[in-house]
Order: structure tokens, then sequence, then C-alpha cells
């Protein structure tokens, strides 16, 4: 991990992981092999970064097949719910996108709360007023 991201949010690692899947259902969805290796890539990438040691060669390929497996999952659902909504598969895997998305800001939202609240209660004792 770069300095940058050395501490990752667990909520933040889900929300990757899960954009990561719908890559992999929107990468099926298009069927040409180059959208199939670049979504495999960003797989293995994905992996390789939220990991903090390194996984043995079998682990990796379980961990690996696991997100192409919620890929295949996904692209199969959105394709039904896209059917039986009269909507595109692109709009269903956009909007479960924004989902992740939201879920994510939601959860940095209640952090940021909670530590607003707890320096309330770490005043050293004043009272205002």
């Amino acid at each position: 991990m770069t300095g940058e991201h050395a501490h990752h949010r667990p909520e933040d690692d889900a929300a990757r992981l899960g954009l990561v899947v719908i890559g992999e259902a929107a990468a099926l969805h298009a069927g040409d092999d180059t959208s199939l290796d670049a979504s495999e890539q960003n797989i293995r990438d994905t992996v390789d970064d939220l990991v903090d040691e390194p996984l043995t060669e079998r682990q990796e390929e379980v961990v690996e097949r696991l997100a192409a497996a919620g890929g295949t999952l996904t692209a199969g659902l959105s394709g039904a719910l896209a059917a039986t909504t009269d909507r595109s598969v692109d709009d269903v895997l956009g909007g479960a996108a924004r989902s992740v998305v939201w879920q994510q800001r939601l959860s940095q939202e209640r952090d940021d709360a909670g530590h607003q609240e707890s320096g309330d209660r770490h005043d050293g004792g004043r009272a205002e007023g």
C-alpha cells in the first residue's frame, strides 16, 4: 500500500471491492475480450492492494475467483432486473455503483460525526456558557 492509502477503513475497502465486482459484471455484459481482460487485471490489482501480507498463490487465486463469481452473479441479476424493469443493464449497474458509493459515504459521515462527538466530550471538563 502507498503511504497515501496506508490506512483504509474496512468500509472503503468493501466499497472498492464492490465496484470491482460491478466492473466485472459490466465487462461480462460488454462481452469483449479487452473489457474482460481489463476487469480481471483490476481484480488482481485490487486484491494485491487490499491485503496487508502477501497471499499464497492459491489464496490469491481463490479471492480473484470469488470476485469474478460475484461479477457473474451481478451480471445475471442486473440483466434480469433490467429486463423486468424495462431499463438497460448499464442503468442497473450504474445504480448499483451509485449505491455502493452512497453507502461508503454514509459510513464516512457516521465515522466523522462520531469523531466530532468524541472530541466534544473530551473538552477537558470545561463547561461553556
